[in-house]
């Protein structure tokens, strides 16, 4: 007992002392990192159920080798020899968004090392106030009139793909304008209204629909385009419902219910402004700790919308 105890400590010590604390704790939390992200791509969408097939066929390919099934096992090896391809053709837009994501714009960058409190970030506060205002002022209009509404707030990834599709506008935001896009008579009603920088860019834009079969049957095509769009990019997309006026949010692929123009507001200032609406503008506010801040109120904002709804 003593020798395996001495055995399992010198295995210790000599694994302790080839390890670089610093090349190696970064290789293990790249990978850890890449892993995460892995998961959270396919967690609740089609690829799920992809990866539990190709478990299937992996268990078969065992069975195969251990019974000596030469067929199966030729074509296994055929399936798994083209398995990369064979993956990015069916994970196409999983594989876009994560490559999107990855590479959001230089103003994602700038926040990491620059911080959040400069001029630019203090007016870009206030034009997104002034759209969240106006965004909810309207669609509690629309909801009187029963009327619907597609709005894509867009972040660091640039939707110009989207906005050629559609008619650009670049105007101050204001109720009626929002109003009267959405209005059931107008010619830009029948699509998406793009906010950019705080200000209505673009209306009439058609949106990517979303493939996720987990999403209810008896939601229609204005709220499988705005998951669609949340798919795709980071953006933040709010859809009034025509039929039952409730107004809903999705973003990085996940729907979100039942809102209020009040707690819609909360939810817009806290994914827009990074928790920068309600206090003053500081100065070098690093990222991490904007992050911490943004984490905390969104526990919050959960916790407040759960007892709403109930």
């Amino acid at each position: 007992m003593t020798a395996f105890f001495q055995t399992v400590w010198q295995e210790i010590a000599g694994f302790f002392t080839t390890y670089n604390w610093i090349t190696d704790t970064l290789d293990i939390l790249l990978v850890a990192l890449f892993v995460y992200f892995i998961i959270r791509l396919v967690r609740d969408s089609r690829a799920e159920q992809f990866i539990r097939g190709i478990l299937v066929l992996v268990l078969l390919y065992v069975l195969a080798l251990l019974l000596n099934l030469t067929t199966v096992l030729f074509l296994l090896k055929a399936v798994f020899d083209n398995g990369l391809l064979l993956i990015i053709v069916v994970f196409q837009p999983e594989v876009r968004r994560a490559l999107e994501q990855a590479g959001q714009s230089r103003r994602g960058i700038n926040r990491l090392f620059m911080g959040l409190g400069t001029a630019d970030n203090a007016s870009s506060i206030d034009r997104w106030n002034k759209a969240i205002k106006a965004t909810c002022g309207a669609l509690e209009n629309l909801q009187k009139q029963k009327m619907g509404a597609l709005i894509v707030l867009e972040r660091d990834t640039r939707l110009g793909e989207i906005v050629r599709s559609g008619t650009i506008i670049e105007a101050d935001p204001s109720e009626a304008l929002i109003s009267t896009v959405f209005f059931d008579k107008s010619p830009l009603h029948d699509g998406a209204m793009i906010l950019r920088d705080g200000k209505v860019y673009a209306a009439a834009c058609i949106l990517p629909l979303s493939d996720n079969l987990q999403i209810s049957r008896a939601l229609g095509t204005r709220h499988r385009a705005g998951v669609g769009m949340s798919e795709n990019s980071d953006a933040v997309v709010v859809i009034l419902s025509e039929e039952t006026g409730m107004i809903s949010v999705a973003e990085g692929g996940e729907l979100q219910r039942n809102f209020t123009t009040e707690t819609l507001a909360k939810t817009l200032a806290d994914r827009m402004l990074w928790n920068t609406q309600s206090r003053p503008v500081e100065k070098n506010i690093s990222f991490p700790l904007a992050m911490m801040r943004r984490l905390n109120k969104n526990k919050k904002n959960k916790k407040q919308r759960k007892e709403e709804q109930q």
